[in-house]
């Protein structure tokens, strides 16, 4: 493989460094300051971030190229780097249209909503003028096998009734947020279980949403988005509003998982760099017991292991990118797995060292690091839990080699 990056991927990452120096970190004080004031809006300082990535050209950059016309139509290998580096801070990927779950949903459409749809919800997705929020997880069942997915999706006339409860809906708290891309059970008849469910677009001010409360994250409420429990209790939304067919949720939710997974590392990679960055940073200026604490053998050791894990995991990630770019998501899904599994943890292990070696400060709202810790172990759980996609990973290498063996 080659991890040379493009010549128009490294023009943008230069571009989107420069940008991020000049508009994004300098920013990041201020959005926790006026998010105080109205946690669920998107904050004046964002607003007018965005407002320049989009004049810049830096707008919408996941997209893949089959999806050009809405985007520069990058490969995954390509924005690999770039969302690297919009990972490094917490309001990065906002910056730049390029979060979560707006990203995932953006895909969906493009990929699989028809003409009506997208000009309704793709179109307003991708100028930055509404959000949107993925409603899978519920409380009441294990989500993590989502076949366990109980909301109902009853057919009347030309309407669907939904009645449901919903769990950690990200982004449904944002007050721009306009509807909901929700997974839900249409076909409990069907014998094949992946063929049970089904996906359809809620506007969330339709009559019987309701959205309950918010739900922290270690503490932290991750405003603006936030993450929603909501009740839909007898919701009537348009037949129209479903996506691709009956019993197709699963196929739909495969093809949005995982560049949504792969998504997810790259940031993380980002978020740990920043980390060991911090960490080095602290390690040359702190004086304890009369030296630096570089000078300390087991904080050398704590740098060296962080950067050897992160390029691995890097590594991995280009790789996996690769895949999906050659190949497609189906072929490339055991690297997907993979990184799934490698980064949220390396970026949990290299988070914690670096508020290890900050002390005090590591653990305060002082620094990016806790609320980066936060994030990094929600990831292992967000998008499939670590220990399903090692379940699976683990299965299909059974299965690969006992095939072997046989033939």
């Amino acid at each position: 493989m080659s991890i040379e990056a493009s010549a128009r991927s490294a023009d943008l990452a230069q571009h989107i460094s420069a940008f991020m120096a000049a508009h994004v970190y300098p920013a990041e004080a201020t959005h926790l300051e006026q998010l105080r004031e109205r946690p669920w809006s998107e904050t004046p300082v964002i607003r007018e971030i965005r407002a320049k990535a989009r004049t810049e050209g830096l707008w919408n950059l996941f997209l893949p190229r089959e999806y050009a016309p809405y985007s520069p139509g990058l490969s995954n290998l390509e924005y690999a780097p770039l969302a690297e580096l919009m990972g490094r801070s917490e309001i990065g990927s906002a910056a730049f249209n390029c979060e979560a779950p707006d990203t995932g949903n953006m895909e969906v459409l493009a990929r699989y909503g028809t003409d009506a749809q997208k000009r309704r919800w793709l179109e307003p997705l991708l100028a930055g003028d509404i959000r949107s929020s993925f409603a899978m997880t519920e409380p009441d069942v294990a989500s993590s096998d989502a076949t366990n997915i109980e909301t109902s999706i009853v057919r009347d006339g030309d309407h669907y009734v939904i009645n449901g409860r919903k769990y950690y809906a990200s982004n449904a708290l944002h007050e721009d947020c306009a509807f909901l891309v929700l997974l839900g059970k249409s076909n409990p008849g069907a014998d094949e279980r992946h063929r049970q469910h089904s996906q359809i677009l809620v506007p969330l001010d339709t009559p019987g949403v309701r959205v309950l409360r918010s739900l922290s994250v270690f503490g932290f409420d991750d405003a603006p988005g936030g993450h929603a429990e909501i009740v839909l209790e007898n919701v009537r939304v348009p037949a129209e509003n479903l996506l691709l067919g009956e019993g197709r949720g699963f196929e739909i939710a495969q093809g949005r998982l995982g560049p949504g997974r792969i998504h997810h590392c790259m940031r993380l990679i980002g978020r740990a760099q920043r980390a060991l960055e911090m960490m080095i940073d602290r390690a040359n200026q702190r004086v304890a017991f009369g030296r630096t604490l570089g000078e300390q053998q087991s904080v050398r050791e704590d740098i060296a292991l962080s950067a050897c894990e992160i390029e691995q995991a890097r590594l991995l990630t280009l790789k996996a990118a690769e895949q999906m770019d050659l190949h497609g998501n189906k072929v490339a899904k055991d690297l997907i797995a993979m990184i799934k599994i490698v980064a949220p943890r390396m970026a949990c292990r290299v988070i914690d060292r670096a508020i290890q070696i900050h002390g005090a400060a590591g653990v305060s709202q002082d620094t990016i690091l806790a609320r980066s810790y936060a994030y990094a172990r929600k990831i292992r759980i967000a998008d499939g839990p670590d220990q399903v996609h090692m379940m699976q990973l683990g299965r299909t290498l059974l299965h690969r080699q006992r095939h072997r063996n046989i033939t």
